[in-house]
């Protein structure tokens, strides 16, 4: 089956099994895991030996053991189940800023992840996981005649705003969106972050999107420029994603651009695993993912708790197995049916906030700035190994660093020094301090390692 056929039958099968409702999203749920964990065991050597004392047929994913980015990581090359992809094959493709969203060895695509975990994961996606994350958007919906008009008379153009440089999967997998697709790949353009937001804007209303798509902190300036005239823009969708979209964002960016906002939660490990309703819900696509809330033992918590973390399995991706994955984040599991209707589970995040960094201007204004500005700018920095930026106070950074092997510390703390000035000076922040800090990156206990700790605001 080809690409497009096999996107446009996962499509229907995405949207029959949400009219046959609960029971039979389950059912695909448990058929999918039990063929997962066969292949995985069949294929990979890691999950071959995790595996080895589990009944031959399991479709339960407590059964099996949790997993997670630094275990994975260190023994990439028995995780993955095609002994051609490696992990030295793969770094030096992603050393490369010319192959974002190239086919790596003519068949995956492969993204990073920026390292808020304290460790850049690698991650290799073959054509049926791209395809199902395809479908399973197709399903979304939600659109309104008057939504539609909107979006023809932009000719249906995406504006995707992030950070550029890197092989992050909002990134990479645009571009091979792109490549696969070229009539739509023309509808789709990637907005750089990493510029004076003057910049930004004029390029936005030059573009005049029928959608958005970025992060949470960097839409919310976005829906302040709207705000102060500056950009005047009408798209019919805006969606954020990335960091946690709290109700008051929702309604700032809804208002300023006078459209629908529907969030996305997901990751680079299962970039399909949630879509955003309009109550504020994200809905798992518990048909391709199992979404798991647990305590700090991995054990699972009820409907209307808090979890400590989530533990995720993504069911589509067969090169690089995702089983019982530990991502980290805090969520709560609505008890009751949502009110819009969706027959799948409906989750909140507690984790991801939207820390944005706020300095005052020579002017005695304030310029606030997302932090994926900060860790895009310093992922591309040769040397750094971790880092970890702390607002201490309005006009102070201090700057925790880890160089990597072999690398001259005192070389890459000043090429990091003059490269967060000159981000500051871009974007008008004032006389703002940068102290090296003696200590490295630091995990608060019982944390998420936090790359970004903004000044607490009362």
């Amino acid at each position: 089956m080809d690409g497009q056929k096999s996107i446009r039958h996962l499509a229907r099968d995405a949207r029959r099994v949400m009219r046959d409702g609960p029971g039979e999203i389950a059912r695909r749920q448990r058929d999918r895991l039990a063929r997962m964990v066969a292949h995985a065991r069949a294929r990979s050597p890691y999950y071959r030996a995790l595996y080895q004392d589990l009944p031959e047929h399991v479709d339960d994913p407590a059964l099996l053991p949790v997993t997670g980015k630094k275990t994975l990581m260190a023994a990439f090359d028995d995780w993955v189940t095609d002994r051609e992809v490696t992990l030295e094959r793969v770094e030096a493709f992603v050393a490369d800023p010319g192959l974002v969203g190239q086919r790596f060895q003519g068949r995956y695509l492969v993204a990073t992840t920026s390292g808020t975990s304290g460790l850049r994961g690698l991650f290799v996606m073959d054509d049926r996981d791209l395809a199902v994350r395809t479908a399973l958007g197709v399903r979304v919906g939600g659109l309104s005649a008057r939504d539609v008009v909107r979006t023809l008379a932009r000719a249906g153009r995406t504006a995707v705003v992030t950070a550029p440089g890197g092989h992050f999967s909002t990134v990479a997998a645009t571009v091979r969106f792109g490549l696969d697709r070229p009539w739509l790949g023309r509808m789709m353009r990637i907005f750089s972050i990493d510029q004076p937001m003057a910049g930004l804007v004029d390029e936005l209303n030059r573009y005049d999107p029928a959608s958005i798509a970025g992060f949470t902190g960097m839409l919310t300036l976005l829906a302040g420029e709207q705000e102060a005239g500056r950009l005047h823009v009408r798209p019919a969708i805006v969606i954020p994603g990335g960091e946690t979209l709290t109700p008051g964002a929702r309604e700032r960016i809804a208002t300023a651009f006078q459209a629908k906002v529907r969030a996305a939660y997901a990751s680079t490990e299962c970039g399909f695993l949630s879509s955003g309703c309009a109550h504020g819900w994200y809905h798992v696509n518990s048909d391709w993912a199992v979404l798991e809330p647990v305590d700090a033992d991995h054990r699972p918590v009820p409907p209307g708790v808090q979890s400590h973390t989530v533990l995720v399995s993504n069911l589509a991706n067969r090169v690089q197995p995702i089983l019982r994955y530990d991502l980290g984040d805090s969520v709560l599991l609505r008890p009751d049916p949502c009110p819009c209707g969706s027959p799948l589970p409906a989750i909140r995040v507690q984790g991801r906030a939207a820390d944005l960094l706020t300095f005052p201007t020579e002017r005695g204004e304030h310029v606030s700035l997302s932090p994926m500005l900060f860790g895009a700018l310093l992922d591309r920095i040769p040397g750094v190994g971790q880092f970890q930026i702390l607002q201490t106070a309005d006009t102070t950074l201090r700057v925790r660093l880890r160089s990597g092997d072999a690398a001259d510390t005192d070389r890459v703390w000043e090429t990091v020094r003059d490269e967060i000035t000159r981000l500051l000076t871009e974007h008008k922040a004032g006389d703002i301090t940068l102290e090296r800090a003696g200590e490295p990156p630091q995990r608060s206990p019982g944390a998420k390692f936090r790359r970004i700790i903004p000044l607490p605001r009362p």
